[in-house]
């Protein structure tokens, strides 16, 4: 009889084996689907997006992290370069987009509160092939237009961004509504890639849906081959396209429901089909990569 001992201890671990691989094979990723649970080192990550003759999804972290862009291969699921800004800090990094000549650019103009006055854009070079890299950024600041209070009035809270795209040497950026009267309104800003300190110029203003748990623009991506762009919630997706020029919202809009909620703040083109998805660490779920099939 001693013996059965071992024999029931083998027979709890299989069975709690089971239950584990049941349950994450069960989990409902509405449509996404799951590909890899992200390096430790994206815990908040809060932007990518690919660049010109690299396979690597260049990546960053939220607020008060280190001023490092991770290079993530989603072949391998390791990062295999990193990029740390000398002159510069994360104060609130939330989107990364890049251009045809091998650069990319980090916003950092997360503004929660609506009272900065100091958003910048770095631009950084991926034309080597270090693992690790330490350098300076180019700098492009900005101001809007439209924003002479800091912050303005609580129904007015509509200046924070975390999605932008690189477009035919300017930059598009998109609010993330933070006004106390929620009606959906993205507002769409444009400033020119350059140097320098610039206004960014209202260009027009598009509605996402009237619930502010489920339609704040968290990130966005583009296709300049097939002139297409996307907005990310922690739900949705709206992808544009026959747009003339740069008029995005003048367009056809298919708005796509994930049947996933999470804090989904990344998303970029992976081919002319799907795209890459990913969110935030969050209790127990999150830090994940996804893909979304355009059917």
């Amino acid at each position: 009889m001693r013996k059965a001992a071992p024999v029931i201890h083998t027979l709890k671990l299989t069975f709690l084996l089971f239950l584990f691989v049941t349950t994450v094979t069960c989990q409902n990723h509405g449509k996404l689907s799951l590909v890899h649970s992200l390096p430790d080192s994206l815990e908040e990550i809060s932007g990518f997006s690919s660049a010109e003759g690299s396979p690597l999804l260049w990546s960053v972290n939220d607020s008060g992290n280190e001023a490092i862009v991770y290079g993530y291969n989603p072949l391998t699921n390791k990062i295999d370069r990193t990029i740390e800004i000398t002159n510069g800090e994360n104060e609130d990094w939330e989107d990364v987009t890049s251009d045809d000549e091998g650069n990319i650019y980090i916003g950092d103009f997360g503004n929660n509160r609506n009272k900065r006055k100091d958003q910048v854009i770095y631009q950084l070079s991926t034309r080597h092939e270090l693992p690790k890299v330490a350098m300076e950024a180019i700098k492009i600041s900005f101001q809007f237009e439209d924003q002479d209070k800091f912050p303005p009035k609580k129904k007015d809270r509509n200046f924070d961004v975390e999605a932008f795209v690189y477009l035919d040497g300017n930059f598009y950026l998109f609010t993330r509504n933070r006004s106390s009267k929620f009606d959906g309104t993205t507002k769409l800003y444009k400033l020119p890639a350059q140097p320098g300190h610039h206004r960014a110029l209202l260009m027009d203003t598009f509605v996402t849906c009237k619930d502010d748990d489920d339609c704040q623009v968290t990130a966005a991506a583009i296709d300049r081959t097939h002139n297409r762009l996307v907005l990310l919630s922690y739900n949705k997706v709206w992808l544009f396209s026959n747009y003339p020029t740069d008029n995005f919202f003048k367009g056809s809009v298919r708005k796509i429901k994930l049947n996933h909620t999470s804090q989904k703040e990344s998303i970029s083109f992976r081919d002319q089909t799907s795209l890459y998805i990913a969110d935030e660490e969050n209790g127990s779920g999150g830090r994940n990569l996804y893909i979304l099939y355009l059917d």
